[in-house]
């Protein structure tokens, strides 16, 4: 099998890789990188339970060849937050909030949640749940998650501090 070297922006750090060519990013992340907030579901792009920022949008990382990430920003869950453990507003909202129930969901809502108030920091009802249909969760009825959203986007008066 052949393999190519890629070299992309993970969570902030460089990182570059040997990869088979047909070695999709869910497993990249998972299985050679050690990411496992990314988690896998259905990998047919269905749930959206292994959705990771690419340049700031939303994408089902089950989907996604590897080699696609080459010279991108790639951002998991874990590269929400900072280095002495401080979470980001969408994060805490979600706690404060009981939007996460089993949790399986929960980080690819809190990506496509933070891409969406990265874009529209203050975004209507039908917006929030516009942006989160490609994320299925199974718990909590999405009340508590849109919730959380709004929560954020009201607290910073319109603005997403990181």
């Amino acid at each position: 099998m052949s393999t190519m070297q890629i070299s992309f922006k993970l969570n902030g750090e460089d990182v570059a890789v040997e990869i088979a060519a047909n070695t999709l990013l869910v497993d990249l992340l998972r299985e050679e990188l050690g990411l496992t907030g990314t988690k896998t579901g259905c990998r047919e792009g269905e749930c959206g339970a292994c959705t990771v920022l690419v340049d700031g949008e939303p994408f089902n990382s089950c989907l996604l060849p590897a080699m696609k990430a080459d010279g991108r920003q790639v951002t998991t869950i874990e590269g929400l937050g900072d280095d002495e453990g401080a979470v980001e507003s969408i994060q805490q909202a979600f706690m404060d909030m009981g939007a996460a129930q089993c949790g399986f969901c929960t980080p690819g809502m809190i990506l496509t949640a933070k891409s969406l108030l990265d874009k529209n920091p203050a975004p209507e009802e039908a917006e929030i749940r516009q942006a989160l249909t490609g994320v299925l969760c199974r718990c909590t009825g999405y009340r508590k998650i849109v919730q959380a959203v709004q929560a954020v986007a009201q607290h910073n008066g319109g603005e997403v501090t990181s």
